[in-house]
């Protein structure tokens, strides 16, 4: 039986506009694609504490996390450069181009003498993997929209967050075994494997629909971008909850290990939190199709000011240190109501701009993934032995975006195409 994500994407056309059969293995791969960010972070966490070692920084010190940010900033950089490209010479080229530089930068990476040449080294590993990241979202805008492209995305967010599941897991075994550059290793053969899963996959951007990479041409997508207010409104919203997640991933190895003493446990506690985003990625492909993307963008962005209120509280409550139990509880109530939002708000604000998909991509992706990492930096840089300051910018954060999905986005005109109806 067919798929009914599959069913109901459109049509795929390769060059010279010839129809493709869709593999079966079409979404599974764009999973795999999308899931070239997170492997090639949440693999690293539990490493810290041997890096740290390693370059002789302090047990608590958060510097490790710069390996974590510096890789978010060359992603949002790299989009910037793959949107365009990608709108010229169709997605597969870029995409093969930033899996290359994945690899390189990884070896890089590993024989990195410092920890600053390491950062440095990091930055490039973004940018390639950047290729893969905001391509998958335009090809699954090639191929699906509205609500239709919410469920897929929602799919593809509950197969790859096995990754963060299994990542840390799997790290902690291969440290039992050796060096923490064995673990940096992991996620380079899973770009090399990608690389030929790539050569598998068909076009998904017909050569009609191809743009120029002119400057004019290039300003009048951005322009396009910009003067839409819905796009502009929940292109805002994801660079918030990407804060919550950025602050969430570079900042928990610390606060489980200094704060709880957990540093141990610290991948089963991970791979259990995740195992909720799973089950909510899951879930929100299935209330999409019941309720409608618009209905579920506005009471989903309530859910989580909800969630983050929540944890806020239970911090407050204790003086910044809930019982070890209790956080994980929150975190698991609020991370996957923020990390459902994502995809919701990623369809919505790409949906007025299917003849600008690529660039549409690279500019929500470079703002989401910087803006992110900037808001992600600044929570954890207010780290003090507690988990107070990420509760309140956690908190913060999903108010801003409740207010840009509430009020800045609200659909008129021309933007009521957001849900796709």
């Amino acid at each position: 039986m067919a798929s009914p994500i599959l069913a109901s994407a459109r049509p795929i056309v390769a060059d010279g506009d010839v129809p493709v059969v869709l593999p079966r293995y079409f979404v599974a791969a764009l999973a795999g694609f999308m899931g070239m960010a997170a492997i090639s972070i949440d693999i690293l966490l539990p490493a810290f504490p041997a890096i740290r070692r390693n370059f002789d920084l302090p047990s608590d010190s958060t510097r490790v996390s710069l390996l974590i940010t510096s890789f978010f900033f060359g992603m949002a950089g790299g989009q910037l450069f793959y949107g365009p490209m990608s709108d010229r010479y169709g997605r597969k080229k870029p995409m093969l181009v930033g899996l290359c530089i994945v690899v390189f930068a990884g070896l890089g990476t590993i024989t990195a003498p410092s920890l600053a040449i390491m950062i440095a080294w990091r930055f490039l590993w973004g940018f390639g993997a950047a290729g893969p990241r905001s391509l998958t979202l335009a090809m699954i805008r090639d191929t699906a929209e509205g609500d239709s492209m919410a469920r897929t995305l929602s799919f593809i967010m509950a197969i790859f967050v096995v990754i963060p599941i299994v990542g840390p897991v799997v790290a902690s075994l291969l440290l039992h075994l050796g060096s923490w550059r064995i673990v940096f290793g992991m996620p380079i053969l899973f770009a090399a494997w990608m690389l030929f899963v790539l050569t598998k996959m068909p076009e998904t951007l017909p050569a009609s629909s191809r743009r120029s990479v002119g400057p004019s041409a290039l300003w009048d997508a951005v322009r396009a971008v910009f003067r839409t207010r819905a796009t502009v409104g929940y292109g805002l919203a994801v660079i918030f909850y990407f804060g919550v997640m950025s602050s969430y991933i570079g900042g928990a190895e610390v606060i489980f290990d200094d704060v709880y003493g957990r540093g141990s446990q610290f991948p089963v506690i991970f791979g259990v939190i995740a195992i909720c985003f799973g089950g909510a990625s899951f879930l929100n492909g299935r209330v999409v199709s019941r309720f409608g993307l618009e209905r579920v963008l506005q009471i989903g962005c309530l859910a989580a000011v909800a969630g983050t209120g929540v944890l806020l509280v239970a911090v407050l409550g204790f003086h910044g240190k809930p019982p070890v139990g209790l956080f994980i509880a929150t975190l698991a109530l609020m991370l996957p109501c923020v990390s459902g939002m994502v995809p919701n708000c990623n369809t919505a604000a790409m949906a007025p701009l299917p003849h600008v998909a690529g660039m549409a991509t690279a500019v929500l992706g470079t703002t989401a993934t910087a803006g992110g990492a900037v808001l992600g930096a600044t929570s954890n840089r207010a780290f003090h032995g507690s988990a107070m300051p990420f509760a309140v910018f956690a908190f913060v954060f999903t108010v801003c975006s409740a207010v840009s999905i509430l009020v800045i986005s609200r659909p008129n005109g021309r933007d009521r195409s957001v849900t796709g109806r």
